[in-house]
């Protein structure tokens, strides 16, 4: 009974760690394109990506998991930049910039890696107890 609910605590576990993992390598995509502008006017520049998530019956452990729902496009609105001499300057030397918050892909970004840092610390928890179970049945 014991190493059942050790196996559904590992399980638990690693799939919160999948989803903080595909987070953070979301987040670091937006960062890496926060400058990413048009390379002619009209053009639309980077648009941020965001990652949901959903509760998934995991029918093996009998357990409601974390997963991925989607990893979908921020809607929100452009930000613009006068800068006449680029290439993709409006008419009025405008260009539209792509809707990344760096304080906010950083602040994500460190909770991403809070959750997955304390889904690691209850795995190794879970091991440890594994092994001591497995100690105690031996001797």
């Amino acid at each position: 009974m014991a190493i059942d609910e050790l196996n559904k605590t590992l399980m638990i576990s690693a799939a919160g760690m999948r989803a903080q993992s595909v987070r953070m390598r979301v987040i670091a995509e937006n960062l890496a394109n926060a400058e990413t502008v048009g390379l002619k006017p009209g053009d639309d520049p980077y648009r941020r990506k965001v990652v949901t998530f959903a509760s998934e019956l995991d029918r093996a452990t009998g357990t409601d998991t974390v997963a991925i729902k989607g990893v979908t496009r921020d809607q929100s609105e452009f930000g613009t930049r006068y800068e006449p001499g680029h290439p993709a300057a409006d008419a009025n030397g405008y260009v539209r910039t792509p809707n990344v918050n760096m304080l906010v892909e950083v602040s994500d970004m460190r909770q991403a890696q809070r959750s997955y840092e304390a889904n690691l610390n209850v795995v190794d928890s879970a091991r440890s107890m594994l092994m001591r179970t497995i100690d105690l049945l031996r001797g």
